[in-house]
């Protein structure tokens, strides 16, 4: 049996291969993600004439080039969690870490877990393109929040306190109310140079011109705070205005983006059984089941319930020793955050929103708070008790 551990990288992978009782076959070298090398590779591993198996370790994106040739060329491939293999691979007294010695740990470990190695298994397009798109879904978010931040910090200084009167209600239908009203009243002196019956006019011009609903009422706040307003950059300085235009285009085109990234994973996930369990789920809806799927991606690669749950990070792990057993212990947090994330989502909707029917989630959460638990220890135990209904019912899905 031969073992190539395979240590991943950006453009280039460094390998190593060993036979049984640690003979090494090929001392560790660096295979770049090119058809030719790649190839190269998969002769050699063919030329052997034993058994083969890869092991390498998840890296985002950057083990899929080697990951597919190999699997392409019918070769036996297990991707092992980082943790695990950090686990194995600190396992000794001497410190280091190098690629090369990454790669022969790699290979050792082949060797050493030859029988309980587990080979990859492709997952459904559909799945891997909508994890794709979460995870774009998640960086453009990050985007929207820093843009509308540096947005809210020069309205502070053209515009102060606008933001309490037209709250950024930024959706995921690229609209955001403060964004627009900013590109046209983009200064108090705009405002404030008008008479109160010009702007009154003059805003509910606007709000019909962009799909906002008129009111006059607003209108006389909004001017009665721009006439008492001490804005700190001038109107009359060119930058200005460009910078609030600027900001208001960019936070616009990051709204478009969003809109249009949850428009396409809707459409994906529409094509897969569970996505009408996963959105008559109370506290989900649209936008948080589509991005459940995408992060949790086939149910049916976890062996039950509390696999899902460790997935996501929010198991407490058992400690006992001797005659001790704890009882106060904090969730693993070894998982994905975005689940998590998702997760509390669910939680906080449930709050916002109490269901009337179907409430096993939100009146187990209640439960933990009526037995004096923290408002946020309710919520991830009952985040716990969501994924594993989750669990039961996709799985429902397909075993029907």
């Amino acid at each position: 049996m031969i073992s190539i551990g395979i240590d991943a990288a950006k453009g280039k992978s460094t390998i190593c291969i060993m036979k049984s009782y640690g003979e090494v076959l090929v001392p560790p070298r660096d295979v770049a993600h090119t058809a030719t090398e790649l190839q190269s590779l998969i002769f050699l591993l063919k030329s052997f004439g034993e058994p083969v198996r890869a092991v390498m370790e998840s890296t985002g994106t950057y083990h899929y080039p080697i990951l597919n040739a190999l699997l392409d060329a019918d070769v036996f491939v297990t991707v092992e969690n980082p943790l695990v293999i950090k686990k194995y691979t600190t396992a000794s007294l001497r410190k280091g870490k190098t690629d090369k010695l990454d790669a022969i740990k790699l290979a050792q470990y082949g060797i050493e877990k030859w029988l309980i190695l587990r080979p990859y298994e492709h997952r459904e397009a559909v799945y891997e393109e909508l994890k794709l798109l979460g995870r774009q879904y998640t960086n453009y978010i990050e985007m929207r929040v820093a843009a509308l931040n540096r947005m809210l910090d020069l309205l502070d200084q053209t515009a102060p306190q606008i933001d309490r009167l037209l709250q950024s209600h930024c959706t995921d239908k690229s609209k955001c109310k403060l964004c627009d009203f900013a590109t046209t009243f983009w200064h108090f002196d705009i405002i404030s140079k008008k008479s109160e019956k010009a702007f009154v006019v003059a805003y509910n011009t606007w709000a019909k011109k962009n799909g906002y609903r008129s009111s006059e009422s607003k209108a006389k706040e909004i001017y009665a705070l721009a006439k008492d307003g001490t804005p700190t950059l001038p109107s009359s300085m060119p930058s200005t205005k460009m910078l609030i235009l600027e900001a208001a285009r960019n936070l616009n085109t990051t709204n478009l983006t969003l809109a249009t990234i949850l428009s396409q994973m809707q459409l994906l996930a529409s094509q897969l059984p569970e996505y009408s369990v996963v959105s008559a789920m109370k506290g989900v809806g649209e936008r948080l089941s589509v991005l459940l799927i995408a992060e949790i991606g086939d149910v049916r690669r976890f062996h039950n319930g509390s696999a899902l749950v460790a997935y996501a990070g929010v198991d407490a792990p058992p400690y006992q020793s001797g005659t001790f057993d704890g009882t106060k212990r904090h969730i693993s947090k070894r998982g994905s955050p975005q689940l998590r994330k998702l997760c509390f989502e669910v939680m906080m909707a449930l709050k916002l929103k109490p269901p009337k029917e179907d409430s096993a989630v939100y009146d187990f959460m209640l439960k933990k708070e009526a037995e004096g638990k923290a408002k946020m220890v309710a919520k991830v135990a009952a985040m716990n008790k969501f994924l594993r209904i989750y669990y039961a019912r996709v799985l429902e899905v397909y075993s029907a």
